[in-house]
């Protein structure tokens, strides 16, 4: 019984640590609240497009995660914001346009990034 137990105990810590990222590296400093509300930024939400059309933040464009790599040149040079539904897929897309220069920040979840953009509206 207490080898089963242990080895559920490592089976988790497994995977808690393979899920996460290190925002530090990746995420250039700056309040993600003032990037997404900036008036220089894209807004790209990485999901399929059938979950695009269900609903994202506003001025929001649609490039899924499996094309973001077609991406690169278009975004270089520009102020970036991903994400998708709970932001493990803004998180594989922060990385890629990381390391090819791409000046991006994680917005997490498109909910997260829409109520930054109420938030402001109402103020």
């Amino acid at each position: 019984m207490k080898s089963k137990f242990w080895g559920i105990v490592l089976a988790s810590s497994f995977m808690l640590t393979a899920c996460g990222t290190n925002h530090a590296v990746l995420a250039p400093k700056g309040n993600i609240k003032e990037v997404v509300n900036s008036s220089d930024v894209i807004l790209v939400d990485v999901r399929i497009p059938e979950q695009y059309a269900a609903g994202t933040a506003k001025n929001a464009i649609n490039i899924p995660l499996a094309e973001i790599q077609n991406h690169i040149e278009t975004l270089k040079g520009k102020k970036v914001v991903v994400f998708c539904n709970k932001g493990i897929q803004a998180d594989q897309a922060m990385e890629i346009l990381s390391k090819n220069g791409v000046d991006a920040y994680d917005g997490t979840s498109w909910k997260n990034v829409k109520a930054i953009q109420n938030e402001t509206d109402k103020k």
